[in-house]
């Protein structure tokens, strides 16, 4: 799909995760899944005293490690070296699932393959012969935490929208995404299938949106 003249500035991925962590409300507990999610630890405020999780067995995880900071002792799911922030625990990672399972978590933030219009989620197989299916604890993440933000990139590589009516690839979970960030829009879900453009970028319209996604969005971005 085109966009005629224009050539909308979309968000960097940095700049997604930056939008993602504004969005995160003060006292949180919240989880950062591999990939973009884990950006967001980067841009949190300091202030807002925000608990982060990862499922490996840590409670109280930090920005990313860089430089003398780095500790190999210290990584997030995504075997990223992080920092502790003060409090931080370790448990055990049977410990770390009963946390996401039992409704502790305020939010995940999570990567995607596709998101349906109703919020099913899926994540972990594109359903490919020869894809390496890779489910972590995305199943448990999505059932379990209050809300589930995704980021992802809104198009593919071949011009195909993954913000979709519904599901193609296997399915992580279902009716559990609540908001969609995206390089050109920002979306909120609900189990209905409604689907409200919140935020565009770089002049892309609402009626823009719905030729890329197929779906009948309902503008609320003024």
């Amino acid at each position: 799909m085109s966009i005629g003249h224009r050539h909308p500035e979309k968000l960097t991925r940095a700049q997604m995760a930056e939008r993602v962590a504004s969005d995160v409300p003060a006292g949180a507990v919240v989880n950062l899944g591999i990939g973009i999610p884990t950006q967001v630890s980067n841009y949190l405020n300091p202030e807002h005293e925000i608990i982060l999780h990862t499922e490996n067995g840590m409670l109280g995880m930090g920005p990313e490690a860089h430089g003398d900071d780095v500790d190999v002792d210290l990584l997030n799911a995504g075997k990223l070296p992080v920092t502790e922030a003060p409090g931080c625990s370790y448990f055990h990672h049977a410990d770390s699932f009963a946390i996401m399972r039992g409704g502790h978590l305020d939010i995940a933030v999570l990567g995607a393959f596709q998101v349906s219009q109703k919020g099913d989620l899926a994540n972990w197989h594109t359903g490919e012969p020869d894809a390496i299916p890779a489910v972590g604890g995305a199943m448990d993440l999505a059932v379990g935490a209050k809300d589930v933000f995704v980021i992802m990139e809104l198009m593919t590589k071949t011009g195909t929208s993954k913000l979709v009516p519904e599901l193609t690839y296997p399915v992580t979970g279902l009716g559990c995404v609540t908001r969609v960030y995206t390089e050109l829009a920002i979306f909120d879900l609900d189990r209905s299938g409604n689907v409200r453009v919140t935020e565009t970028y770089g002049g892309v319209s609402v009626a823009d949106l719905c030729d890329m996604t197929h779906l009948d969005l309902i503008d609320a971005t003024e």
